[in-house]
């Protein structure tokens, strides 16, 4: 499995003029390594909806590429959206999920039969051109070009190492949501 920010800087290295739309423990990470946020528009608070943005932004933006991180219980919450996009087959669209198997930004729970579905399969079956899955950084290092030059929508299963991010949702008690289950969790043990 890769560490998520090396996986996330390589696409930041070759983005050139991308639109990008981050979400989720993805955007946090993402605020953190790239260079140009002005073409950016990430996506918080609205867990399961980059993907549905991001289509209304590669239609309407058919001459550049976007590109988004999504996170693997993220597009989850909004599965039909791959259907969506399969079916407008925006050829400038580019999917990453960052596949850790967690709810990284509500305290780490399970993503459901996390192992028991592939997204590639799930893309690839919705009608997206193609469908890529790295777990090697050095192979997704080497890919990349060529992923990038596939005409969309494709999607790219990035597997990494689970990191919880407790920035992305806090409540009024200054607590994140993450940190608010784990410490409801000791607290009920």
């Amino acid at each position: 499995m890769m560490n998520q920010k090396d996986a996330l800087s390589l696409i930041e290295k070759i983005r050139g003029d991308s639109i990008v739309v981050p979400t989720m423990t993805g955007r946090t990470t993402w605020s953190e390594i790239s260079s140009d946020d002005s073409v950016e528009i990430p996506i918080r608070g609205a867990m399961g909806k980059a993907a549905s943005v991001a289509l209304g932004v590669a239609l309407a933006q058919p001459h550049r590429k976007v590109i988004i991180i999504d996170g693997d219980g993220s597009l989850l919450m909004n599965l039909g959206t791959t259907v969506t996009i399969g079916g407008k087959k925006p050829a400038n669209l580019y999917h990453f999920v960052i596949d850790n198997g967690v709810y990284g930004v509500t305290g780490g729970q399970p993503v459901p039969n996390a192992n028991g579905f592939s997204f590639k399969g799930i893309a690839e079956s919705s009608g997206y051109t193609a469908g890529f899955e790295f777990n090697d950084l050095e192979d997704f290092a080497t890919s990349l070009n060529e992923v990038m030059n596939t005409r969309g929508p494709v999607l790219i299963s990035l597997k990494v190492v689970p990191e919880l991010d407790d920035s992305a949702m806090t409540l009024g008690t200054g607590k994140s949501v993450g940190q608010s289950f784990r410490d409801a969790k000791k607290n009920l043990s």
